[in-house]
């Protein structure tokens, strides 16, 4: 991108020249020029330095008067919003020492199919099953949100049915092929995720996704949809299947754990938890631990021993289509997609996949 004076940086044209670099987020911080991220690294833009002000006209010049209250009353503002023959994306502005600073998500308008990105070809049979709760879990911008819209469309490809989507803010905006669609966004369309799905369940829904199961009454409304008759996907922000468990549990109160294990036994279907790391050569891969909720898992969660679900996971993985992070990492390894440097870093068991690796 050329030198050009950075008064006369339209905030639109900066969004529409980043996705020609195939990039995931642009960054605007005061007294920094502009960086996006290109395969999980920042890379500064050739563009002069912004300071405050520059930078609080262009985010002002994208959104409205009530966003505008929001933010400067909250000093955050999470928002989505769609450029016209440009692409979608997902915002987040707060307050720095320095002034306002940006990120920007770029979000593709195009749902991908789940072939698209070599996604366990078992979820597609996931997404057929009539209630239950699927989890897809995992850091921020490790794709939980294009797997999750990548499984959605995949129903409405195939089936009828009735889909309602509470999240904040709405992300990827889907068409309806032979499902129907009610996209809600917390903060304009409904006060919050619980609210949302206790009044989803009076909207006649075949299918909710949850944006983020982020405190006791949303987890506790979506195990209960799971279990009366819907299928329910959601998202929280671990790094392992089993980790996960334990958080939903590790929410209520001692009193309530052991119900709330006997609902999480009885609804849930699969923990997919997801991460992103940089291929050898340039590009980004993913990695998906895969959890099936079988009948030795649910006794497991059901009897608080949730510690042995892992050693669970590595048996007979022929039938039972789980997979552990450390095996994917290997498989990635073997096929010399990723280094071995970044498997260690990334992985959730660096001890586990060094010994494996020593051994081979």
């Amino acid at each position: 991108m050329s030198q050009e004076n950075s008064k006369a940086i339209d905030i639109k044209k900066l969004l529409k020249s980043v996705l020609h670099f195939e990039s995931s987020d642009l960054h605007l911080v005061p007294g920094s020029e502009p960086q996006i991220r290109i395969d999980k690294s920042l890379k500064p833009l050739n563009l002069p330095v912004l300071n405050a002000k520059e930078i609080e006209e262009m985010a002002y010049a994208l959104i409205e008067d009530k966003q505008k209250k929001i933010f400067e009353d909250k000093n955050e503002l999470d928002f989505s919003f769609e450029l016209e023959n440009v692409g979608r994306f997902r915002a987040n502005y707060y307050r720095t020492i320095g002034g306002i600073s940006c990120a920007f998500r770029m979000i593709p308008i195009d749902i991908p199919p789940l072939e698209k990105f070599n996604n366990n070809p078992i979820f597609k049979e996931l997404v057929k099953r009539e209630k239950g709760l699927i989890l897809v879990t995992g850091p921020t911008g490790s794709g939980k949100s294009t797997t999750l819209a990548s499984m959605l469309h995949e129903i409405n490809l195939t089936v009828n049915k009735h889909i309602i989507t509470i999240e904040d803010p709405v992300e990827f905006v889907h068409t309806n092929i032979k499902s129907l669609f009610s996209q809600r966004e917390v903060g304009s369309d409904t006060s919050s995720f619980a609210t949302a799905l206790k009044y989803a369940l009076r909207q006649d829904p075949d299918v909710i996704l949850v944006g983020e199961m982020r405190d006791k009454e949303t987890i506790s409304a979506a195990l209960t949809a799971a279990e009366t008759g819907h299928i329910v996907f959601g998202t929280l922000h671990t790094n392992s299947a089993a980790s996960t468990i334990n958080r939903i549990i590790d929410v209520f109160d001692a009193g309530e754990q052991a119900q709330v294990r006997a609902q999480l036994a009885s609804s849930l279907i699969s923990v997919i938890s997801q991460s992103l790391m940089p291929r050898i050569g340039g590009g980004i891969v993913a990695t998906q631990e895969v959890l099936i909720a079988n009948p030795a898992i649910q006794n497991l969660i059901r009897e608080d021993k949730v510690h042995q679900i892992y050693s669970q996971m590595q048996l007979n993985q022929n039938e039972t289509n789980m997979t552990t992070q450390t095996d994917q990492l290997l498989t990635l390894l073997r096929k010399k997609v990723i280094s071995k440097e970044t498997a260690i870093t990334a992985s959730n068991r660096p001890e586990e996949l060094m010994k494996i690796l020593h051994n081979m």
